[in-house]
């Protein structure tokens, strides 16, 4: 049954999980804030934690308030997009063809038929984007495999507005924000490795953040710098954005 505290004007959703400790988070973009406790911790004693941190809390949350946010594109003719952490200035070409996308080192050319919407060319963007992640995400996927001692059975690509992955350790299955096409690569594989550290500690532990010490020692500068860069606009309204399904891709040997 999920719970929930309420200190002043923050509200905290919490969910008790089979763990040692507490963990708190602070989410983009709005600065939600979820706890999971032990079982058998008592609201109280959770309640006084959450306290305790506060000051960190309402840090965390004005930070995000305060981070850059990309405004809604419209997939217009010089507009600025992102690929990669660079920024590419968007040419729209109408033809009577197969919609398509082509890039170069300053511009992404965006081919679509006469007469194309805004959602139209939205879904054209996306669907490329999500290409050009299976392009770069079993390589990675592959070189941590080795690395880290583990399988990922299967990996999805999903919008997300409040996490760039995630792991579903009993599957073995990691899912990565199709945002991620437009940060820097080692960014992403920062979230990747992250998430296939979870298939040997599935919590935010001590020995969690041991392993990517070990494997991946610059992961603090890697989050910091992800979570600096601008946030993607919340007026997801487009069926490619808010209905789209997961796209699955299994990794075979």
């Amino acid at each position: 049954m999920n719970e929930n505290i309420r200190i002043g004007n923050i509200s905290i959703a919490v969910t008790r999980k089979k763990i040692k400790n507490v963990h708190l988070s602070v989410h983009p973009p709005n600065g939600r804030v979820t706890m999971s406790i032990p079982v058998g911790t008592r609201l109280d004693v959770a309640r006084a934690y959450a306290i305790s941190k506060l000051a960190w809390i309402r840090d965390k949350q004005e930070k995000l308030a305060g981070q850059a946010r990309e405004t809604p594109r419209k997939f217009i003719e010089r507009e600025s997009h992102y690929l990669w952490g660079r920024r590419h200035l968007l040419a729209v070409v109408e033809r009577s063809a197969k919609p398509s996308v082509s890039v170069d080192h300053k511009r992404i050319t965006l081919f679509v038929r006469p007469g194309s919407d805004q959602a139209k060319r939205a879904s054209v963007i996306h669907e490329w984007h999500k290409s050009l992640l299976h392009e770069t995400v079993p390589r990675l996927i592959g070189k941590w495999e080795s690395r880290l001692g583990v399988k990922v059975n299967a990996y999805f690509l999903q919008r997300m507005k409040t996490k760039w992955g995630s792991c579903n350790c009993t599957k073995r299955h990691i899912r990565l924000n199709t945002e991620l096409v437009k940060k820097p690569k080692d960014l992403v594989e920062y979230v990747v490795v992250h998430e296939m550290a979870h298939l040997i500690e599935p919590s935010h532990s001590d020995r969690f953040y041991a392993l990517l010490e070990k494997h991946y020692p610059f992961w603090r500068e890697a989050r910091a710098e992800l979570n600096e860069l601008p946030l993607t606009a919340e007026e997801w309204k487009s069926d490619y954005t808010s209905k789209v399904n997961p796209v699955i891709r299994r990794i075979y040997r």
